[in-house]
């Protein structure tokens, strides 16, 4: 059976849901955290059939995703918010043929909007995922605070020894995430830097966390992507549950990882 095609109206909804659910774990203070989703496979037809032609240049020349259109969330908005009233909290952007800039194909509001301040990392991001030929057309970034936490950890700021952690503190996280995630270190937020370490970080793992920052991860829908980062934080949360009550959790042993990563999931 063929997959069916998201609708811009069903992409929406679901971005709007799953802000709600970052608001709800704690993970967007304020205007904290951003989500752009891929519209390549949205059928023209939702698109409206006029829109602002003004060209908004990019930091940096997209060429990979040039005349793609994305729903992005917009820069000094809440996810709160979003959830309630997405069309007045994120907008609809196109980029230009020649990757250079953006044009606003839709929103609703009292003010113009514009998109998230780490536009620059999320169409770095977009364009890895072009480049990787797979399904996935959502980027999501957000303040998981457990996350987090554990890179106020020095010794676990090293990717090796932070997905040990994580795959140790419960078997489905490995199941779930086998890949792990990539670690960045700490960069200036919104810096075109900041987005070519998390290409980096993700051309091996669909989840990245940046120092003392937050997570981004990608994923086919909103859904699943946060699911991502809920499934880490879970371990995060096992580890410092331990940790508070005295104890030095054991985790599980590397033999014991290496067999679950031999599990088809």
């Amino acid at each position: 059976m063929a997959e069916s095609v998201p609708t811009l109206t069903s992409i929406i909804s679901e971005v709007a849901e799953v802000a709600g659910f970052l608001w709800q774990r704690g993970w967007a203070e304020r205007n904290a955290g951003n989500i752009s989703v891929c519209l390549k496979d949205v059928p023209k037809s939702d698109f409206p059939a006029h829109y602002q032609r003004v060209d908004i240049p990019l930091p940096e020349i997209a060429g990979d995703v040039a005349g793609m259109s994305f729903f992005i969330t917009a820069t000094n908005h809440r996810m709160r918010d979003l959830a309630h009233k997405p069309m007045e909290n994120a907008l609809i952007i196109r980029i230009t043929e020649d990757g250079a800039a953006y044009n606003i194909i839709s929103h609703i509001g009292p003010t113009e909007l514009r998109p998230t301040s780490e536009l620059a990392s999320h169409l770095a991001i977009h364009s890895l995922i072009i480049r990787r030929g797979t399904s996935h057309r959502v980027v999501m970034h957000t303040h998981a605070k457990e996350l987090i936490a554990l890179t106020q950890i020095k010794d676990l700021c090293n990717e090796e020894r932070l997905n040990k952690l994580l795959w140790g503190m419960h078997p489905e996280t490995k199941l779930l995430v086998p890949d792990g995630v990539g670690f960045v270190p700490y960069i200036i937020p919104g810096t075109t830097a900041l987005g070519e370490e998390t290409v980096r970080a993700l051309e091996n793992h669909n989840v990245a966390l940046w120092e003392k920052h937050g997570v981004f991860a990608i994923g086919p829908n909103p859904h699943e992507t946060f699911d991502l980062i809920d499934i880490l934080t879970r371990s995060a949360s096992i580890y410092f549950l331990c940790r508070s009550a005295g104890i030095e959790p054991e985790g599980l042993t590397d033999g014991q990882i290496e067999e679950l990563g031999k599990i088809k999931f």
